[in-house]
Parts: C-alpha cells; structure tokens; sequence
C-alpha cells in the first residue's frame, strides 16, 4: 500500500509504516514507555530524512500521550503543580532546542547532531538498563533487601526558594524540575522524544519524587512540551509530516494495547532486559552508519 508523504518527499509502505508505529506502541504498553526514543532511529533506517523523522515523531509521541495522562489523573497520579513548572521549563528548553535546531540546519550538520544525540544517549540508557536488568536476574538479588529512603539529590537541596510538592512529598526549590524541563525540552526539540526515558530515572532519583506520581507527571509534562514542538517544528522547520504522523499513531493506538496484555503475563526483570538488548543494538546500528558513506554523497536542496 503506497502512500505519499509530502513533506519527506517520497513514497512509503503505509501499512510497514503502521506496523513501526504498532512496535513501538507494543514497547510503551510493555516498558511504560513512549517510545519515541526508538521510533526516530526506525524511520532513518527505513529512509526518511533524520530532520522529519525527528519532527514527526514528536507529532506521534503527543498524541500517546493524550490518553496516559487522562487516566493517571483519574487516580490522583500527577502532580500539576510540579508538572506546571516543568512545563514550563520545557517550553523554554523547546525555543532553545529550535534555535539550535536551525543553526545545524543552516549549516547542514543536522542529520549528524541527531544520529550523534541518539548513539550517545541509547547507548548511555541501553548499558544502565542491561546492568539493572542482569543484577535483577542474579539469584543473590532474589534476597528481599530492605529499600533505601528516598531523598533527592543534594544539588537539589542546596538550591534556593524552596516550595512544597504535596502530591510528590517534597519541599524543595522549584529550580530543579525547571532546569530538568529545560534539558528534556531542548532533547524533545533536537531529537523527536518524549523524554520520558530520561525524565522518569531523574525524577526518581534526583528530585526524589513519590512514585505513584511520577509517571502521570511526566505525561504531563511530555504531553504540553511535544505538543509545544510540534507547533514550532511546523511553523519554523517545516518538517512535520502529518501523513507519517497518522500513520504511525494509528499503529501506535493499536499495538500498545497488545503490549499492555503481555506485560501482565511477563517477568519485569527479562522485559527489562529484552528492551536494553533492543536499545543497544539500534545504538550500534546508528553508530555504524556514522561511519560508512552514505549512498547518496550529495544531496539538492531548494534555496
């Protein structure tokens, strides 16, 4: 089924295109996930320019979201006062991301910047999260231990102006989750993501946030910060390819109510690894191609 995408300029598989956005959405339901992080790298081996697959996905990931964030909040799952601030931290960071969004684009070395983001960041996330995963499949990690007090980092507590987070149980400086929104928002613009996978970790663990709110707070935050990119990637970049964003949300749609079902079935620990063999491999792959020419040395552009 050949379908046109106008902005990437060239003919795709329709329904391969929805089978990637299926995958992907299969990998939230199981991982909690938005994916994101690995439609991009997907679309580029399948040929869409880096530029579009980056904007695209962002449209992709906002949609997904949509639906996370209504059912976290039903059960009193987000914290929006603290997802207020990363908001609108991650409005900043997005402006700072188009910024330099265009400054490589200008000078022609934005494809590399994304496919040099993605190689570092998968290949940093995939390696942390096959140690967690084969530390949790050892049997001397089956012992019950008893969890450490969570606190937040003390960066965090140094910082000044502190307010009280009551649904996330903290008393701390509104700086911290604004910086962080600034970094994700900067991530979101220049590569296509959520952020989720590195907003999660550093809520956890940095800001020492509750738990029960720290996934719904993200959608949240992811939810506004896309929806934000999307806009200034269709106003700025022209690289939104609406066609590929259906396309990949219809399957998305789909496929993660199917990883929901398997996730309740599967052991956490061997989830956790699949997906960090998955990530590691997708790094190699962009790793690789950094170095080999590409088949298409020159490339014409409209002035």
């Amino acid at each position: 089924m050949p379908v046109y995408l106008p902005i990437a300029n060239l003919s795709v598989n329709g329904l391969l295109i929805v089978a990637l956005g299926g995958l992907t959405g299969i990998l939230s339901g199981l991982f909690g996930v938005g994916g994101g992080f690995l439609t991009t790298p997907l679309l580029i081996f399948y040929g869409i320019p880096p530029t579009v697959a980056a904007a695209s996905a962002a449209t992709q990931v906002t949609g997904a979201s949509v639906s996370g964030v209504f059912a976290h909040s039903r059960r009193g799952g987000v914290d929006y006062r603290m997802g207020a601030v990363m908001v609108g931290g991650g409005v900043f960071g997005a402006m700072i991301g188009a910024l330099l969004f265009r400054f490589f684009q200008s000078i022609g070395q934005i494809d590399v910047v994304i496919n040099i983001l993605y190689v570092v960041m998968l290949g940093t996330i995939g390696s942390l999260m096959l140690r967690e995963a084969l530390e949790a499949i050892k049997p001397d990690m089956i012992k019950k231990r008893s969890a450490p007090k969570r606190r937040h980092h003390p960066l965090v507590a140094a910082l000044p102006m502190r307010w009280r987070f009551y649904r996330s149980g903290l008393y701390i400086s509104p700086l911290a989750p604004l910086i962080l929104g600034v970094l994700v928002g900067i991530l979101t613009m220049l590569m296509g993501v959520g952020g989720g996978f590195i907003l999660v970790p550093a809520m956890l663990y940095i800001l020492g946030m509750s738990g029960n709110v720290v996934v719904g707070t993200s959608l949240f935050q992811i939810l506004f910060v896309t929806m934000v990119t999307t806009m200034t990637h269709a106003l700025t970049t022209k690289a939104v390819d609406i066609v590929l964003a259906g396309l990949l949300l219809l399957g998305s749609v789909m496929g993660a109510q199917f990883g929901t079902q398997i996730a309740l079935k599967a052991r956490p620990e061997i989830l956790r690894l699949i997906l960090a063999a998955i990530v590691l491999v997708v790094a190699a792959r962009m790793l690789f191609g950094l170095g080999v020419q590409p088949d298409e040395i020159y490339t014409v552009a409209p002035l």
